[in-house]
């Protein structure tokens, strides 16, 4: 028996979906039908199918029939939880299929890494089509990873069956014509391949430059305006909702104004919580339809609107012959509730709850990172640690000219990277902090704590130290080694002996995240899997989130999300400053400068 045997009534549909109503995103109708289903494909829709005495049958109840909905860019990691994990969180909420570049674990463990994690989403009801990133790891200058991905990696990576485009290209890559990912693009285009775009609070002259380079799509908008701008060159355009950014309610106006046709939804990051309390895509619909979007078009955004973006439709994106059977059953479109998930034509949840839970591959042995046992006087920032620099004396004490200590303590200016109200967006301050013995000591009262990233694949032992305003925190310190771009551990602290004892932890857990007080591990989340997730369900994963940032905002800290804030401090992508394993990095200029000014 074939598919098409059951596409032209010859055999039995194995599976059919009955006393339904189709929700048909490719006309934008709604009206009675059945589905029959051969294997994991959708083989026919009509009124009467054909039936045999093995046909399995789903009965509907008088629910609408959904295409199971597409997650348009999603870091997975960035939840902290392995694909199986994330799956059994998403597939109930109605989530089928997610377009993910799996950049941190390429970075950690090349392209074996990313073969692990997509054969092992196969064994759930969640499918991800990839995107092969532009170049990893993004930072700019390129810091310290385990893999680093390339133009020769991309010629492999493009002809994986899951291969969907090249992933995620930064904007600034494109404009000053970085030599990889100008053949990233090549290739790209060579390969009749997509090109996937990161341009946050672009404005039209960068826009066109994009477009003119041939990104297809992009899912970083911070206005409305800055979205119809891209929609307007040609670009197709994503709203993004995550768990931190909060753009939909900001970035639906557009839809008002020209209609939804090149429009789609992404998560981008989301936090185990915020799904368990809210939902994933299908909370994107609901928010939509609330901010006025007809159901059927907040319907398509969340499918076909996305599958036609990323060149996929014909697999998956409606409920049509050939594609998978990935078919939701709700109740009501306006309250977007998913009642019956069907994915690869097998029913998998109802009701908000996997009928069967996803086993977990078996992982390797977790691995101490190989670095050096660190102490209290790795992490400390010297005052005459460069040439130029002058110190003000503030007592009867003096320092020469090049700054060396000739006292007991002056001050010193330095540049922090200063967190502000934009999401994830950081700006320069100018903080003046004391120098003891020639070393500059933290500020809780200056809301200036040090930094470092260390650098933790046993390659350069680099952990260099700078300054962060924001966090917040009056005491202890926070390490993570969760951290996209390059997932080297990174550090913030009142005390450098905390700083220490923190990274000590994280690197002995092989990966993790923990808040250290006063020389004791107060809380931790050990991520076994690479060092960036763990195989915990959802529900123990969320609370122990809510454990650290509990303890982050008793000590202090008032950012919304204080774990993803520290994790994204690497990423050079998001003006005007960053950190990483190079150093203090002027996001704009592109290039590691002084802390000390």
């Amino acid at each position: 028996m074939t598919l098409l045997d059951v596409a032209y009534g010859r055999r039995p549909a194995d599976t059919i979906i009955t006393n339904g109503t189709l929700v048909n995103v490719l006309t934008g109708e709604i009206y009675p039908a059945e589905i029959g289903i051969f294997q994991d494909r959708i083989a026919a829709v009509g009124p009467a199918l054909r039936r045999g005495p093995e046909t399995r049958v789903i009965d509907a109840a008088g629910g609408y029939l959904v295409p199971g909905l597409i997650d348009g860019h999603l870091h997975i990691e960035c939840s902290k939880l392995s694909v199986t994990s994330f799956a059994d969180l998403v597939v109930p909420l109605g989530t089928t299929s997610v377009v993910s570049g799996l950049d941190q674990v390429l970075v950690v463990e090349g392209l074996p890494g990313v073969r692990k994690f997509l054969d092992e989403s196969k064994k759930t009801g969640m499918r991800i089509w990839w995107g092969a990133p532009a170049k990893a790891p993004y930072t700019v200058p390129q810091s310290n990873v385990g893999f680093t991905f390339g133009p020769d990696e991309h010629r492999e990576a493009h002809t994986w069956p899951e291969c969907v485009g090249v992933w995620e290209t930064v904007q600034e890559m494109v404009e000053h014509g970085d030599p990889a990912v100008m053949r990233a693009l090549e290739l790209a285009e060579k390969h009749r391949l997509p090109v996937f775009g990161c341009a946050p609070m672009s404005d039209a002259r960068r826009i066109a430059g994009l477009a003119a380079a041939g990104i297809r799509l992009d899912h970083e908008s911070y206005s409305h305006g800055e979205m119809l701008e891209k929609l307007r060159q040609g670009i197709y355009a994503i709203v993004r909702e995550s768990s931190v950014a909060h753009f939909l309610r900001e970035n639906i106006q557009v839809v008002s104004k020209v209609g939804a046709r090149r429009v789609a939804f992404c998560t981008d990051d989301v936090h185990a919580a915020d799904v368990l309390a809210g939902g994933h895509m299908d909370k994107l619909v609901r928010m939509a339809v609330e901010a006025g979007v007809d159901p059927v078009t907040a319907i398509q955004m969340a499918t076909v609107n996305c599958a036609e973006m990323y060149r996929i439709d014909d697999k998956v994106g409606s409920i049509a012959p050939g594609r998978f059977a990935d078919v939701l059953i709700v109740d009501s479109l306006e309250d977007f509730r998913v009642r019956d998930v069907v994915a690869a034509g097998s029913l998998v949840a109802r009701d908000g709850r996997l009928i069967s839970p996803t086993a977990p591959p078996a992982r390797g042995q977790v691995t101490k990172f190989p670095l050096k046992t660190v102490t209290a006087d790795d992490f400390a920032l010297h005052s005459n640690q460069t040439s130029n620099q002058t110190v003000t004396q503030t007592g009867a004490q003096t320092v020469t000219q090049s700054g060396e200590q000739a006292g007991e303590q002056e001050t010193v200016d330095v540049l922090a990277i200063g967190f502000t109200e934009q999401v994830f967006v950081r700006k320069r301050r100018d903080v003046t902090l004391p120098v003891l013995n020639g070393i500059v000591e933290p500020s809780v009262e200056k809301d200036a704590l040090l930094v470092t990233v260390v650098e933790r694949y046993g390659k350069t032992g680099n952990m260099p130290v700078a300054v962060v305003s924001g966090m917040g925190i009056r005491e202890g310190a926070i390490a993570t080694s969760a951290a996209p771009d390059d997932n080297n551990i990174i550090c913030v602290g009142a005390s450098r002996a905390d700083m220490a004892l923190a990274v000590n932890t994280v690197a002995e857990m092989g990966g993790g995240q923990v808040i250290v007080v006063n020389g004791e591990v107060r809380e931790r989340l050990p991520l076994p899997i690479a060092g960036i997730v763990s195989d915990l369900p959802a529900a123990e994963m969320a609370v122990a989130e809510q454990r650290l940032d509990d303890l982050a905002r008793e000590l202090g800290c008032t950012l919304p999300s204080p774990l993803m804030y520290l994790f994204f401090l690497s990423i050079t992508a998001i003006p005007d400053y960053a950190v990483t394993d190079l150093g203090l990095v002027d996001c704009v200029n592109l290039e590691v400068v002084e802390v000390i000014q």
